[in-house]
């Protein structure tokens, strides 16, 4: 179990006091400044918990929403669910976590700028390891890394319906999740028939892929307590 730090305690305090900011100024300097102003922080507090400043405040805010949906989805009982709805309920349920739609809308339209692109999408890449993560996905070979490319495209895609959905409960958003994933569902059947054998056949070259695994033991690795 992580014990927090002083360090995590000022980056948290830091980032609740961001949060009203950012619907007015984005996640930019002004709201930076402001948040450290607001939680009493010292303004070095800035460079060494947000190096890159508005970008690294944003990201920090993307994963506290995935460690949170980690943790609801560890103790919600999924069993009587089918797989594909364990899915749909895992992405809706990390949407319901925000507090303001404007946060994300900010943070797309930061994330949208070529120059944190590559950051804006290892941000969802690591939301959809989170989601097969928590529901018990042991793959370890490119269907690691198929699984996750597609959980990444079908959540961007639904992020940007969801941003536009005014329905009660956001129903038309679970309805738009539903028709992407039946049509990745589409795919994966495709792909499983004599056609779709003969067509992605190439694609055994890559059979050799291996999940990444996070390195133990070396120096500076600090392991959590259980």
């Amino acid at each position: 179990m992580q014990t927090e730090t002083p360090l995590s305690a000022a980056r948290d305090a830091i980032l609740a006091a961001a949060l009203p900011h950012v619907p007015f100024d984005g996640w930019s300097d002004a709201t930076l400044r402001a948040a450290l102003a607001d939680s009493g922080q010292p303004p070095g507090m800035a460079a060494a918990l947000f190096p890159r400043g508005p970008v690294d405040l944003a990201l920090a805010y993307h994963r506290r929403g995935d460690a949170r949906m980690e943790a609801g989805l560890a103790e919600a009982d999924l069993s009587a669910l089918r797989f594909r709805d364990r899915i749909a309920h895992a992405v809706m349920a990390r949407l319901d976590l925000v507090e303001d739609k404007e946060l994300v809308r900010r943070g797309t339209a930061l994330f949208a700028l070529p120059q944190h692109a590559a950051e804006g999408a290892r941000a969802i890449w690591g939301t959809a390891d989170a989601i097969w993560t928590a529901l018990g996905d042991r793959s370890d070979d490119l269907n690691w890394y198929s699984k996750r490319a597609t959980l990444s495209a079908v959540y961007s895609a639904t992020v940007l319906f969801w941003l536009g959905d005014s329905s009660d409960g956001h129903a038309e958003t679970r309805a738009f999740l539903d028709r992407r994933i039946d049509n990745v569902m589409a795919i994966e059947s495709f792909k499983a028939s004599p056609l779709g054998k003969t067509l992605l056949s190439p694609l055994k070259l890559l059979s050799g892929l291996r999940a990444p695994h996070p390195a133990v033991d070396l120096p500076g690795t600090v392991k959590d307590d259980a």
